[in-house]
Formats: structure tokens, sequence, C-alpha cells
């Protein structure tokens, strides 16, 4: 039974990091979403209902476009399948509890955050404005201990972002700020110091990388917000058990 709801959630989860990625997508253009059928960015046909299925579609058509043949991104498989791998992990840890569905909100906000912030480095007011009254609310249903926890990040996740912009002139965006705003009030104030310090320590390793092998240099700009998606889930999936690791081999 246990392996069929993480099977369930898995689906389910496919099925809404596609709904993500056009969300994603099209939100910072403008452009509607609700009643408006997908099409192929390259040749804009219109897209069958079999060209859309999550996932299965991309691996069958060899990620092509069935009518133009042009390469599909790879972020739209990625997608779909990082929302399954959360949607069922989050029910694995957390189970048929109402913290759940602050999981599933919380996974759902950073998927379209990641699909929006790779094409366009936006991070979309509407986005976080949708998103950030849930979370009161389910703050509220499921408080943290304290309960203060979330206002006080809220408050220490823009504050902190805020003192970066103003030291590094630009170094990181006002989305960046808006958007550790309302994961402080989901991760709570350790979750949010945890959660900038790993996003730090992630986009350091990473932007090496991606300098040493040439594949940006070093002062092309590039999207931070990807690297807090990864934190922020590595937060508070498992940020209680990373604490008290570390705690445990300072004592």
């Amino acid at each position: 039974m246990e392996s069929v709801m993480i099977l369930l959630f898995f689906a389910l989860g496919l099925l809404f990091g596609s709904f993500f990625n056009v969300v994603g997508l099209r939100v910072p253009k403008k452009m509607p979403f609700a009643n408006d059928r997908s099409r192929c960015p390259k040749c804009n046909h219109q897209l069958a209902w079999y060209d859309n299925i999550p996932l299965l579609s991309f691996l069958l058509q060899q990620g092509r476009c069935r009518y133009c043949r042009e390469s599909i991104s790879y972020i739209y498989p990625a997608i779909e399948f990082l929302t399954g791998i959360f949607f069922a992990l989050g029910y694995s840890l957390i189970g048929l509890q109402l913290e759940l569905i602050t999981a599933l909100l919380l996974v759902s906000l950073l998927m379209i955050i990641l699909v929006s912030d790779l094409a366009y480095m936006i991070i979309p007011n509407k986005v976080l404005l949708f998103f950030l009254p849930f979370f009161l609310i389910m703050r509220l249903i499921v408080p943290l201990d304290p309960w203060w926890s979330g206002l006080a990040g809220a408050f220490a996740g823009i504050a902190i972002i805020m003192l970066v912009i103003l030291i590094s002139k630009g170094g990181m965006g006002a989305g960046d700020m808006k958007l550790f705003g309302v994961l402080g009030i989901v991760l709570g104030l350790q979750g949010t110091f945890l959660s900038f310090f790993l996003s730090c320590i992630i986009g350091a390793i990473i932007g090496l990388v991606l300098i040493g092998f040439r594949i940006i240099d070093r002062k092309q700009p590039v999207p931070f917000g990807p690297y807090i998606v990864v934190a922020s889930l590595i937060t508070y999936f498992f940020g209680e058990g990373l604490m008290d690791w570390y705690f445990t081999i300072l004592s």
C-alpha cells in the first residue's frame, strides 16, 4: 500500500510538473496559460494531448517535436521528473498529515521559480504573491516551534539578501530577496539561515565548475534562483538532520 501511494504521488507530481513548466515560461511574459493549449516554442504548432504526456512523450519522441523535429528543451522533462520525485519524497517523509500540504506547495513554488529563473532570470512577483497567503495559512494551521519562527525567518531572509545587494551593489536581485522572504515563512529562522548558507556553497561550487570548463566567464550574470531552490529543498526535507549532524561534529 505504501509503495502504491508513493507511486501515486510521483504520478501526481509528473502531471503538476508539466503544468509548472507552462506557468514558469508564460507568467513572466504575461501570456495566458489557463485556457490556452500548449504549442511548440519552435514551430508554434498546437500540441495534441498525446504530445503532452509527462515524461513519456519526451522519451517516445526522442526529445524532439513531432511536427518540426526540433529539439525539445531538457527543462521540460527535468521539471516533470523532479516534481514527481519531490511529491513522492514529501509523502514518504511526512505521510498523510497537514504538513504534507505545505511540502507540496513549497515544491510547486520552487519548480515554477526554477523554470522562470533558468529561462528568463526572473522570479515573478505574481507567483510569489499567489503562494504567500497559502504558506501563511498553513503556518497558522501547522505552526513551527516556536510559533514566531516563520515570521522571523521571513524578515531574516529579506534582511540578508538586502544586505548582500547593498554590499555587492547588485550581486543578487530583488526577486531573490522576495523569494527568501516567502521561504522564510515555511523554513523558519534556522532554516532560512541554513538555506542561505547552502545556496551560497552550491552556487560557488557550480560557478567554479562552469568557469573552469569555460561554459561561462567570470563577468557573465547567472541566475541565483536555482541555487536557492536546491538549498531550500535540502533544508526543508533534510535540514534538521543536517543541523543535528553538524552540532554533533562540533560537540
